[in-house]
């Protein structure tokens, strides 16, 4: 009984750790929820890309309008001193007006993805190919691998 205890003890306590730094760093969270909804738009596009899934013009430019949105949104969620627990590197910190253009220009390949809707799978490729670049860009020099 003493050993049910304990663990649930240390669950409980591992729950309420995870609540502490989340409230610690809304910043953190708010940046992530927003990486979230970018890679959920873009793992819809990717499987359009690879046929996977049926191109379906409704997915494609949800998915763009989310990205542009989200990304619009990006850049304003990096406060200073708010890299506490996170993949952000203090290089965004450093470097905030090229980190702003990478996000910057991410936005811009998705509104033009959006004023000229892919309109098929192969097309739909192309732009997940000119997005992933911009991704890619960013993850290198602003994103610490954990």
């Amino acid at each position: 009984m003493k050993l049910k205890t304990i663990a649930l003890a240390i669950v409980v306590a591992g729950l309420g750790l995870g609540a502490v730094s989340a409230a610690d760093n809304p910043a953190g969270a708010a940046r992530e929820a927003l990486m979230k909804k970018i890679g959920g738009s873009m793992g819809a596009l990717v499987g359009i890309a690879k046929g996977e899934k049926p191109y379906d013009e409704a997915v494609v430019k949800t998915s763009f309008a989310t990205i542009s949105e989200s990304i619009k949104a990006f850049p304003d969620q990096f406060p200073a001193g708010s890299d506490a627990g996170t993949e952000a590197s203090p290089k965004i910190w450093e470097n905030m007006d090229d980190f702003k253009a990478k996000a910057a220009k991410l936005g811009a390949d998705a509104d033009a993805q959006l004023a000229q809707l892919p309109a098929d799978q192969a097309a739909v490729g192309a732009a997940v190919g000119m997005l992933g670049k911009d991704c890619g860009d960013c993850h290198q020099s602003y994103r610490i691998k954990k």
